[in-house]
This record gives structure tokens, sequence and C-alpha cells, in this order.
């Protein structure tokens, strides 16, 4: 029996590359696979990424699309309140009576202005401003404030008035010589000669002031022709406020107005501080009006709603009064105001504890009560005629505004109760809330309007100035904040 040799078959050459190609395979993704991961991640969270850039987009331009739709729908609304005046009514015993009864249109025709001041008759007959050139006390040592000891505009401005002057300027003479502004002719606050000589024209006014770029400046309305044809309406700026609003497109019209407000343009303000520059239009008026009867200051972020006749006859003429000022709405005493006024940055905490401790010395009572009404002031509105008495108080409370912190809200009490003379004075209830008028409040987007009654707001300040702060020129703030729009 023939033995079966057993041969060896050959391994194949194929297999043989296959196997060797298997394991380099192997041996390159053993070294580089961290790579192959990365990759492949990589080009996802920059797909991802790209997908929600476009989402962000066009998210984005939903929004803004909604905004202006917004804002247009806004601005429409609000171009119809400024143009529009309705009467505000409460009910007594079942009748509808009017919240500020002012005099019909066809009262207003006939209304003659007083000529003869009921202020005239008090103890008070001439005030003697002091000046460069006719300084009883130069050559005295100053002790002004101890904010503005360094020589400068302001200086000259106001003049030096040490704190024994300052304590002579409350004996009430006949004849009182007080600091009072315009100490000098290079104090500043410079108009042209053609504004001061139109300055001179008025004998009842209504102004305003914005300086340093300053509010917008919006139309009065609900005016008598009477009042038109009596009254002027100046509005102070400086060259800032001037270019500011050149580039928003409004401009002064060859006979220097705009609309019915006279624009007076003034140079070299004295005050580093724009809120000093204001208090010089708000407070000294018989000085920028040296021949006016009468006088409306109205704060640069409200729209006057009134006839200013009618506010002069309801406010100061049927009362009997010198002076109308709105109370402070949230506070009676000076001292709670002052730690308000900290609180809030609105001054250092040294500005206010000197103004205090000089108050506390010369022995401020905390009353928060004058003839039962608050003290204490808002001052958005002043209503008042230019006699000696209340040129002298106005005076008085500038030159404490000037010495000690710029917040009048604290002097104003203060100087009431050193000239105790002044009694005739009518405090009426504030602004309330955000000064709008109180038959609409609509204070956020999704509020709906409501009617509300005087009663409600308790508030005649309101019902002649309707605060218009960010209302037309609103703007959608920082992220993160919500953006909160105000009608009137």
């Amino acid at each position: 029996m023939r033995a079966r040799v057993r041969r060896k078959r050959k391994k194949s050459s194929n297999f043989r590359s296959n196997a060797e190609l298997t394991r380099r395979i192997v041996r390159k993704l053993a070294k580089w696979w961290p790579l192959l991961v990365f990759l492949p991640a990589m080009a996802l969270l920059l797909f991802e990424a790209s997908r929600l850039g476009r989402r962000h987009s066009h998210d984005e331009l939903n929004h803004e699309s909604k905004l202006n739709f917004t804002w247009t729908m806004l601005d429409s609304h609000v171009d119809g309140k400024l143009n529009r005046l309705d009467p505000v009514y409460h009910n007594v015993g079942g009748t509808k009576e009017r919240c500020l009864p002012i005099l019909s249109a066809e009262d207003l025709e006939i209304l003659d202005i007083p000529t003869e001041l009921k202020g005239s008759k008090g103890p008070v007959k001439n005030v003697i401003y002091i000046s460069e050139d006719n300084d009883p006390y130069a050559g005295e040592n100053s002790t002004f404030s101890f904010q503005k000891r360094k020589p400068g505009r302001s200086s000259l401005f106001t003049g030096y008035q040490s704190l024994v002057q300052r304590e002579k300027s409350f004996k009430v003479t006949e004849t009182p010589v007080v600091h009072c502004g315009f100490y000098s002719e290079n104090g500043g606050f410079k108009m042209s000669l053609e504004d001061e000589k139109y300055l001179q024209t008025c004998k009842v006014v209504v102004s305003t002031c914005a300086f340093g770029g300053g509010d917008d400046l919006y139309q009065p309305i609900g005016m008598s022709e009477a009042s038109l044809q009596k009254v002027c309406y100046v509005a102070f700026w400086d060259e800032i406020t001037l270019a500011t609003q050149k580039a928003q497109g409004r401009k002064i019209g060859d006979d220097h107005y705009i609309g019915k407000w006279r624009i007076v343009i003034v140079k070299n303000l004295p005050f580093p501080d724009q809120r000093l520059n204001g208090k010089i239009p708000k407070m000294l008026g018989h000085r920028l009006f040296p021949n006016a009867l009468f006088s409306i200051w109205v704060d640069s972020k409200s729209q006057f709603r009134r006839d200013p006749l009618g506010v002069l006859e309801a406010l100061l003429w049927r009362s009997n009064s010198v002076l109308a000022i709105s109370q402070h709405g949230a506070r009676s005493s000076v001292y709670d105001e002052a730690k308000a006024v900290v609180k809030k940055n609105k001054a250092t905490p040294e500005e206010v504890e000197v103004q205090l401790t000089q108050y506390r010395l010369d022995g401020l009572p905390e009353d928060k009560r004058f003839n039962g009404r608050k003290a204490l002031a808002e001052a958005s509105i002043i209503v008042r005629e230019h006699s000696p008495l209340t040129n002298l108080f106005m005076c008085l409370w500038f030159n404490e505004v000037v010495r000690f912190t710029s917040r009048d809200q604290l002097s104003f009490p203060y100087v009431l109760w050193r000239l105790k003379v002044l009694n005739d004075i009518n405090i009426f209830p504030p602004e309330n809330g955000n000064g709008i008028l109180p038959y609409l409040t609509v204070p956020s987007l999704h509020t709906t309007p409501r009617a509300v009654s005087c009663r409600m707001y308790d508030d005649v300040a309101s019902l002649i100035l309707s605060n218009l702060t960010g209302l037309a020129s609103m703007k959608v703030k920082e992220k993160g904040q919500k953006p909160r729009v105000y009608i009137s």
C-alpha cells in the first residue's frame, strides 16, 4: 500500500496582504484616534453654532420690527396726546365738577391782569440787589460756601456773601439790601441785547430752561386767545442745548421762536453744575424779567397744559395768595429729605451735613406742616407775583441753594421759616407718581389705560403739567432692564 504524502498548502499572497493592511489600520487607529474623534466633534459644534446664529439674527430682526411697530404706535399716540386737552372732573354730590376750576375761555377773554400786587402792601417796599458797583460789604472777609471758595465766574455771579451778611439778609426792612445773583458784569449768564429788550416787555411770563443738552421742548397747550396775546413763553437754552436740538432737526426760526416758545440763548453760564445754572431762571425770574408782574415756572421735563391766566386766577388771585408752589409728594421733614438726598446720591453726605448743621444751629424745628400743609416743596411748578416780598424770598432761597446743596427742597422750608412775614402762600398738592395727567396712566406696555378721579390723585400740579420725561424720545435700555413707558 502506497503512503500518501501530505503536501503543505501555500498561503495566498492576497491573504497575507489583507492581514498586513488590517494590522496597519489598527496601528494607525490606535495612534490617531483622538484626532479622529476631535475633528467630527468640531465640525458638529461649528454647524450648531452657525444654526443658532442664524436663528438669533432672525429673532433680533423680528424683535426689532415689533419694537419699531410699538414705538410707531406710541409716537402717534403721544403726538395726539400732546395736542389734546381733556377736562378732568370729579363727582361732588352727584354733580360733575372740574378738578381745577379754571375760568371759561369767554371769561378769560375779559379777565383783567391786576396791576396792584398784593405783596406790595407788605412790610417790604423795595429790594436793593447787591452788585460789584454798590456792594456795602466790599472789603469784608467772606465765608461764602465751602463748595465754592475758589475764585471764578460763580463767585462773580453770586457775590461773596459771608455768614454775617447772610444773617442780616433775613432781617425784614422796608428796603432790604441782599445778594441776588448778577453781582458782576463778568459773572456770566449773558444774553443778546435783542433778547434782553424782549424780556423787558413781558408782563406775564411762562418760563422754562434746558442747559447742557437738557430735555426736549414741549409745546404748551390749553391757552386762550387772550393768553396768547398777553403772556410771554420763554425757554432759556445754552449753546450745548442749541447744538443738540439742531442735531435733532429742531431749529429756531428767524423770529427766535420754536412754536410758541421764544428761545433765549444764554452764554457763559456761571456754574459748572448745570443744576445750579437752572436755578437762575427758576428763582431769579424777577431779575430776568424786570417789568413782569406775574410768572409761572415750569420744569423742562413737563408740558404746560393749562391757560396761564386761568392758572394765575385759580391759584393766586382767587385764593388771595402771592406765591403758589407744589408740595412734596413723599416726605414732610427737611431732615427726612436730607437722608433721601444722600441715599439717592443727589448730594454728598458732607454737603448735606454742612447744611443741616447750620440749620440746626439756627434753630430750624422739625415741623412738618405750614398753615396745615406740608412745608416741604416739590417746586416742579412755581406760580407767583413779582412783588418786593416774593422777590426777596426768591433771592434768599437762591442764596441758600448756592451756598449749600443744589437741592432746593432742603432750603425752601428754612427760608419760609426765617422769613416769617411771607404767609400768603398756596402750597398745593404735588405731582402724583410720574406726574402724568390723572385721567389716564399707562405705566407699562401691557397696562390697560384707566380713568382716575381727582380724589384718587388729589393733585393740582398734575392737572397743569404733563410729565413727559423719556416719552417722545424713548430708547430701549440695556439688556437685562425692562423698558418703562409713560403715556399722558
